[in-house]
C-alpha cells in the first residue's frame, strides 16, 4: 500500500489528509507521528489546560471514528526518522517502512533550548507539546516563584496563568519591549501595563547568562549581573523549523522546508505545510515562516487539494491571536516597524485596534478586545482594499463603506 503518507499529527497534517479526502483523493491515507495522543489543539495548552479549566478531552480536534470513517489510518508513537525521495519510502525509528506516492511534511517546530551554563537542570521546562503541559502543570500547582524567559506569546500567556494562580512572577525579556517583532509599541505597552497591574515583574534589555542554585531553587543569572530566585523555570525563547528529515533527503530548506502556495516543494510529489514551512507571502512581499493555526489549517488544506488533484492556492490573509488575562489580541495580517500607526477606539478602555499603513495601503490591524475591527480588516487585506489612515482613527466612520465601494 502507498498511497499518501503524512509526517505530523499537526493542525496542517490533520488537515492536509481531511482536505485530500474531501477532494476525492482515493488512495490510502496515513498519518505518522511520534506522539501518542490523538491530534489536539495546542493553544488553549497554555491557558485553559494550564490552569485547569479546560480538560484533556477538550483538546482534541478529531476523534478516533472521525479517522477511520474517512478512511484515514493514524500510526502515533512512530517517529519517523528518514524519508528516500528517490524510492518514495519513510523509514521509522525501529526499522518499519513505508512506501508512498506522495508525502506531506508537518513535522512543526520545536521549542528552541537555552543553552547557558545550567540550562539542564530539572525544573527547567518548555511549553510546545501536549507532554510538555502535562509536565507542566502540576510544577506550576507546586511552585511559589515563577521566572519566565522570553516576553514572546508563550512567555505571556504562561505569566498570565501562573499571576492568576497567585504565584510571584518575574519576566525576563531579552528586547526593549514585549513582542518586539510582532506588534507596535503601542500594544506593547498596553501588554506590560496590564502584567504590571497583576503583579508580573517584567525586566527588559536582559539576557541570561546562567542558571544556579541548589536543589530545585534555581538563580538565573541576567547579563546585568541581577539573580532571580525561581522555583520553576519557564523558558519560552522561540521555535525552530523540524525540517531536519527533508534537508537530509535534499529537499530545499530555508529557515523550513521551502514551498510553494499550493505546499509543494522542489520535489513533484512531495508536500510541506504548517510552522515546518517557508512560503512566499503576498502580504509580507517576501518568504515569511509563521507559526499560528491559521497559517497551518489554510496551509493544510492548500496541500490537501493539490494532492488531490485539484489545486487551490494559499492565498489567506496570516492571522493570529492571544489570551492574556481580559485581554484578546488578534492579529490579521503582517506589519513592519516603519509601518505608520493609527489608532481606531480608545486605549484607556481596554478596547481599541492599531491600524498599519504603508504609504496609502493598509498591511495589517492589531486589536485588543475589538473582534469586529479584525472581521473586516481581514475583508479588506484580503481585498486589498484601504481605509484612509483618517477613516480608520473615526471611531464613527463604518468601514464597510469602503468595502462596498471597493
Amino acid at each position: 500500500m502507498s498511497g499518501l503518507v503524512i509526517i505530523g499529527a499537526s493542525y496542517a497534517g490533520v488537515q492536509a489528509g481531511i482536505t485530500a479526502r474531501e477532494k476525492g483523493y482515493q488512495e490510502s491515507i496515513r498519518i505518522v507521528a511520534d506522539e501518542t495522543h490523538l491530534p489536539y489543539q495546542r493553544p488553549p495548552l497554555s491557558k485553559g489546560f494550564l490552569s485547569g479549566s479546560v480538560a484533556h478531552s477538550s483538546l482534541i480536534l478529531r476523534g478516533d471514528d472521525y479517522f477511520k470513517a474517512h478512511g484515514i489510518e493514524l500510526v502515533l508513537g512512530h517517529r519517523a526518522v528518514s524519508l528516500d525521495r528517490d524510492a518514495g519510502r519513510v523509514e521509522l525509528q525501529g526499522g518499519d517502512r513505508f512506501a508512498f506516492d506522495q508525502l506531506l511534511i508537518a513535522t512543526g517546530s520545536r521549542a528552541r533550548q537555552l543553552t547557558v551554563p545550567g540550562h539542564t537542570r530539572d525544573g527547567i521546562v518548555y511549553l510546545r507539546t501536549l507532554d510538555d503541559a502535562v509536565n507542566l502543570k502540576p510544577r506550576l500547582e507546586a511552585a511559589n516563584e515563577v521566572v519566565i524567559i522570553g516576553g514572546g506569546f508563550i512567555g505571556l500567556e504562561v505569566a498570565a496563568t501562573a499571576a492568576k494562580a497567585g504565584k510571584k512572577v518575574v519576566l525576563i525579556e531579552a528586547a526593549s519591549r514585549l513582542l518586539e517583532r510582532a506588534v507596535s509599541p503601542l500594544i506593547s505597552q498596553f501588554l506590560f501595563n496590564i502584567h504590571l497591574a497583576h503583579g508580573v515583574d517584567i525586566r527588559f534589555n536582559q539576557s541570561v547568562v546562567g542558571i544556579e542554585g541548589a536543589s530545585a531553587v534555581h538563580d538565573v543569572i541576567c547579563s546585568d549581573a541581577a539573580r532571580v530566585r525561581g522555583d520553576l523555570i519557564v523558558a519560552g525563547v522561540g521555535g525552530t523549523a523540524n525540517d531536519e528529515l527533508a534537508s537530509a533527503a535534499g529537499i530545499g530548506c530555508t529557515n523550513g522546508v521551502d514551498v510553494d502556495e499550493f505546499g509543494r516543494t522542489d520535489v513533484p510529489n512531495i508536500f510541506a505545510a504548517g510552522d515546518c514551512s517557508n512560503h512566499h507571502s503576498i502580504f509580507a512581499g517576501r518568504r515569511v515562516r509563521l507559526e499560528s493555526v491559521q497559517n497551518a489549517t489554510d496551509q493544510g488544506k492548500a496541500a490537501g487539494a493539490a494532492i488531490a488533484g485539484k489545486p487551490e492556492p494559499y492565498v489567506s490573509v496570516p492571522r493570529f491571536w492571544s489570551d492574556q488575562y481580559d485581554a484578546k489580541l488578534q492579529i490579521v495580517g503582517l506589519s513592519v516597524p516603519n509601518d505608520t500607526a493609527v489608532i481606531r477606539g480608545a486605549i484607556d478602555d481596554g478596547r481599541f485596534s492599531v491600524f498599519y499603513y504603508r504609504g496609502p495601503k493598509l498591511m495589517a490591524v492589531d486589536s485588543i478586545n475589538r473582534p469586529g475591527d479584525q472581521m473586516i480588516a481581514r475583508r479588506l487585506i484580503a481585498a486589498s482594499l484601504s481605509p484612509t489612515p483618517e477613516q480608520a482613527a473615526d471611531g464613527s466612520f463604518d468601514l464597510k463603506k469602503v468595502e462596498a465601494v471597493g
